[in-house]
């Protein structure tokens, strides 16, 4: 008997550590399922440029504008960096995985994903999964799965959420009728969430909406009027990523009818709607504007409080730098609102990583902090900043009779050089990697540079120039599990340490 309970006990162990997986050291937008952009290990800095790689084929001349939201790696626990590349613009993407410390390709795959039409190219989706499953968007809302991403030679297998006969027998029509929006999370099950677009007449009778793809591959979806309980609402905003509360129950995202919407919390087993607020100005109390252009997503801080940006209305009365909407787990609280927020995802910075300043917050929050010259009364003293989301301040910024009351300004960074348009450089970033172990915050610039922020003493301590200077929309930024820096700059993906 004695042996028996040996061996099963033995089995159990071993079988155990068979199916134990070391997590993804980047997973997706902003990392974690909550955004909150936190490094894997500590970085190793500034030092140089220790390999590059294209993301983009496209060609530009000098200051024209590359209007593209690139999507920046995912990358494994093994060190592969994998990332999206076009080789054929405007719309052919093709999936690269290099290895981090080298920069060579270890395999590559020509997805048939068809971008959604915007005035600047959406994300294109891409995922690391807890359990190391791959995952990327396809044709007509579909998903490609690759079940070992640090290995040459395979193949991915296609899921589509509405049933892979409906695409089979429909491929053209699918793929032209239907685009995956917003960029893929998954819970720590395994679960994929993503936004999709869906032309009225499609075959599989999709209607725009959220969807949900299982570890087994079966999916559903709710449309976005659905999820809104409102008829007028018609997508889930573009390059709004899901997030998922830190107890895996609750879905959030923003849902529009391109211009106003709302954020919804759905049930994560049926995307039932939980929670959900209207998207309001909150100086004007007006609907406010939610974006095309714009990757904000929401953020859920350590104590489930809900972030998410918007554009003010009327325009551009805050000098279109919109605010960051702050609400309770539940949406019915509404808080404290940040002075930036309409093109952001905002990073968790522990408080403590900033011991001159007393708060009772145990976090704060990272965040662009532009004032775009030209615009309302903007000046161009482009900035990031470090906010407490509990404590407030009258803003100083719009065209405001009546200052708003804003999230508290702990500190900030200017832009180190001027811009040939006017004011500094912008500060273009879409989430910023946190160490948390060095006590820095990391953020690429229009400049062409990257910049390291030592948050005890409020400095930018290293700067590495990467390429000239390049007018684009959004430039990532990510860390490997060997410490290594990573950041998209003119379509191109540099890989920096020691």
């Amino acid at each position: 008997m004695r042996a028996s309970i040996l061996a099963a006990t033995f089995l159990s162990v071993c079988t155990t550590a068979a199916l134990a997986v070391t997590p993804p050291a980047w997973r997706g937008h902003a990392n974690s399922p909550q955004h909150t952009a936190k490094a894997p290990a500590a970085t190793a800095g500034l030092g140089k440029i220790l390999w590059q790689a294209p993301v983009d084929a496209q060609s530009l001349g000098v200051g024209e504008e590359l209007a593209i939201h690139y999507a920046g790696p995912v990358i494994t626990a093994a060190n592969t960096v994998i990332v999206p590349y076009r080789w054929n613009p405007p719309n052919d993407w093709e999936i690269v995985a290099h290895a981090g410390a080298t920069g060579a390709t270890i395999w590559s795959y020509k997805s048939d994903y068809v971008s959604p039409a915007s005035e600047w190219t959406p994300v294109v989706p891409i995922h690391i999964t807890a359990q190391n499953k791959l995952v990327f968007a396809g044709a007509g809302g579909t998903v490609f799965e690759r079940a070992e991403p640090d290995t040459a030679g395979l193949t991915p297998v296609r899921h589509a959420f509405y049933g892979n006969k409906v695409f089979a027998a429909n491929v053209a029509a699918m793929t032209a009728d239907v685009q995956i929006n917003t960029p893929i999370t998954a819970d720590g099950k395994g679960n994929l969430y993503f936004g999709f677009l869906a032309s009225p007449g499609n075959p599989a009778n999709l209607v725009s909406g959220i969807a949900r793809i299982a570890p087994n591959g079966e999916g559903f979806w709710v449309s976005a009027a659905t999820a809104a309980g409102d008829a007028g609402i018609t997508e889930v905003a573009m390059n709004c990523a899901p997030a998922v509360s830190a107890d895996g129950k609750t879905i959030y995202i923003a849902v529009s009818n391109t211009a106003a919407g709302y954020l919804v919390g759905l049930d994560a087993t049926t995307l039932a709607t939980k929670y959900k607020v209207a998207l309001n100005d909150p100086q004007s109390g007006q609907s406010a504007w939610i974006a095309d252009l714009s990757t904000s997503s929401p953020t859920i801080g350590p104590d489930g409080d809900v972030y998410y940006g918007v554009l003010e209305n009327p325009f551009p009365n805050h000098n279109d730098r919109g605010w960051l909407l702050h609400f309770n787990a539940t949406l019915t609280t509404q808080k404290t609102t940040g002075s930036f927020g309409w093109d952001d995802t905002v990073s968790v910075v522990p408080a403590s990583l900033i011991p001159s300043y007393t708060t009772t917050s145990s976090y704060l929050l990272m965040t662009k902090y532009n004032n775009y010259v030209g615009i309302g009364n903007g000046d161009g003293q482009n900035r990031i900043a470090i906010l407490d989301p509990n404590v407030s301040q009258a803003d100083k910024y719009g065209l405001y009779s009546t200052p708003a009351t804003v999230m508290k300004e702990v500190q900030t960074q200017l832009g180190p050089s001027g811009s040939p348009e006017g004011g500094l450089y912008e500060w273009c970033i879409n989430s910023s990697v946190v160490d948390t172990k060095n006590g820095a915050v990391y953020a690429g610039s229009e400049a062409g540079k990257m910049f390291r922020w030592d948050l005890a003493t409020n400095t930018l301590s290293q700067t590495l120039t990467l390429n000239a200077p390049r007018p684009e929309p959004y430039t990532p930024s990510e860390v490997g599990p060997d410490g290594t820096l990573y950041s998209i700059n003119n379509g191109t993906l540099y890989a920096i340490g020691k």
